[in-house]
């Protein structure tokens, strides 16, 4: 088994990837972003030694979400022994919002990097960051698999989202394993950027609050290789698991600065109009009265006290 190294600037792309490594070797580099500025972040892939497709797998698209990116990493540990195909795995797209430890937003031009996809060559850093995942990456692939989860205000049931319509996505998100899976029409995402480009994607949330406990890792590996498995890369059989489809998503927002009270747990059912918890001002009065607008499930809320105006606060699926 080689290990391929190679100088950061002779990889810019997944084709230059499958120019450079040869079946039965792994790739471990850093690679240059077309971004301004540029940032370099780790890419580590492994081709098998028998023919099959390329799954792209990314983590830290939100610095913070640890469990994600510590579960990409040990993906690719995998030997090309184990492997048909080839996995490519970028475990810290978001390099500067990794190193500022930053919830949402990276600290270069303020923006969420999983709301600017497909991108824009001509625009900030974010969304040059998501064109050139885009085009130099996923577009080139079989399968996009984005692991994220809870950030470091952020609690959530482990849950698996694709672009509405996409029944190839559909397909591998219920295979994937988690229990909820999410239907999504929102624009802006990793996912709906890959649909646009005929790549069937999934993006799977699990862990979260700065945690990378041995669960949530495991949640996010087994669910990554029950879709290697369904698409002929790795050995084996997938056993069928029960998932619930979630077809309406809401996420709720603060109206105004202040102090966030949950009332709820992750995973409880409530009902429409029933109450999630209360904003208060910083005099402790209570100036936001928040209650679930459908019937459904808490599958995530913000746990910091502290919250601004057009923070998320908590989020039902129905």
């Amino acid at each position: 088994m080689g290990i391929v190294s190679v100088q950061p600037t002779a990889v810019a792309s997944l084709p230059d990837v499958l120019d450079t490594l040869a079946p039965g070797a792994r790739l471990r580099t850093l690679v240059r972003t077309a971004t301004d500025p540029v940032t370099m972040v780790p890419l580590l892939a492994v081709r098998g030694t028998q023919a099959g497709p390329t799954v792209v797998v990314t983590a830290g698209v939100h610095g913070a979400e640890y469990a994600s990116i510590v579960a990409a990493y040990r993906l690719a540990e995998r030997g090309p022994e184990e492997l048909a195909g080839m996995l490519v795995v970028l475990p810290i797209v978001n390099r500067p919002s990794f190193a500022a430890r930053s919830i949402y937003v990276n600290p270069i031009d303020g923006l969420n990097l999983n709301r600017q996809f497909p991108g824009d060559a001509g625009g900030s850093f974010a969304q040059q960051l998501a064109i050139w995942l885009m085009d130099g990456w996923v577009r080139h692939a079989d399968a996009f698999i984005d692991l994220h989860g809870g950030d470091l205000n952020e609690a959530l049931t482990p849950f698996v989202l694709h672009a509405r319509g996409d029944a190839r996505a559909e397909e591998l998100a219920h295979v994937f394993g988690i229990p909820y899976v999410v239907a999504s029409g929102s624009p802006g995402h990793s996912y709906s950027g890959a649909t646009a480009l005929g790549v069937p994607a999934v993006l799977a949330e699990a862990g979260g609050q700065g945690s990378f406990s041995e669960g949530d890792v495991l949640t996010l590996v087994d669910g990554t290789e029950r879709v290697m498995r369904h698409l002929g890369m790795r050995d084996g059989t997938v056993a069928p698991r029960a998932t619930i489809a979630i077809d309406r998503f809401e996420v709720l927002t603060s109206d105004v600065e202040g102090a966030w009270y949950p009332t709820v747990r992750l995973g409880s059912r409530v009902e429409a109009g029933e109450r999630l918890g209360v904003v208060r001002d910083l005099l402790g009065d209570v100036i936001q009265d928040v209650a679930a607008p459908v019937t459904g499930t808490v599958l995530y809320y913000v746990a910091s006290l502290a919250i601004n105006e057009g923070d998320p606060l908590v989020g039902v699926g129905a």
